[in-house]
């Protein structure tokens, strides 16, 4: 019990919320697809942009939002900004490796950006990111601002992007136990002051 009071001490004084959260290897090799009602393509400064009920699609990974712009790199990398409607929601899914229907979500009030050569997905704004066993939730994470990272398998949490501590919302972790499969209670301890 020590142990658990003292973990959380400790996340909250750094500001800092990590869990394991690994996304599927091959997304990063697939094919980016995306929809929306309107698209405006800039071949010279490399930059789309997509309006309107924008879905965007790369193996697992699925973002949906109602802006989108993708920026390419001058060595072919993608940056991607997906824009949340007004009043809603800018979201992604993921699966991750290591079971057949294990996921990863996330979602935030303004955008969500993503960059192709790094694997990391940044959350602005009443952001949240959260692991999925099926349709079970084992952890979230909540907080102004939060980062997953699909190659580092972690997701941080900050109250600013570049780490400023300010009044507000703090970000904040939910564990959900773990079911073990050793519930017998441990031997108590053995009897030494008569010995």
């Amino acid at each position: 019990m020590k142990s658990r009071i003292a973990i959380f001490l400790l996340l909250a004084l750094q500001v800092l919320v990590a869990f394991k959260a690994h996304a599927e290897k091959g997304d990063s090799e697939k094919t980016i697809n995306v929809v929306s009602d309107a698209v405006s393509n800039d071949d010279v400064k490399q930059i789309r942009t997509f309006t309107g009920n924008v879905i965007l699609t790369q193996g697992t990974l699925i973002m949906k939002g109602t802006k989108l712009v993708i920026n390419t790199t001058p060595d072919g990398w993608n940056f991607a900004t997906l824009y949340a409607p007004p009043n809603g929601l800018a979201t992604m899914r993921q699966k991750r490796d290591g079971g057949p229907d294990l996921w990863m979500e996330g979602e935030a009030s303004d955008r969500i950006t993503y960059d192709e050569k790094t694997g990391v997905a940044s959350m602005y704004q009443n952001a949240k990111a959260r692991r999925l066993n099926g349709k079970v939730k084992t952890d979230e994470a909540t907080g102004p601002f939060l980062t997953y990272n699909a190659q580092t398998e972690i997701v941080t949490g900050a109250m600013s992007p570049n780490g400023d501590v300010k009044d507000g919302v703090r970000p904040t972790v939910a564990i959900q136990p773990q079911h073990h499969t050793n519930t017998a209670p441990a031997p108590a301890p053995a009897d030494t002051k008569g010995k």
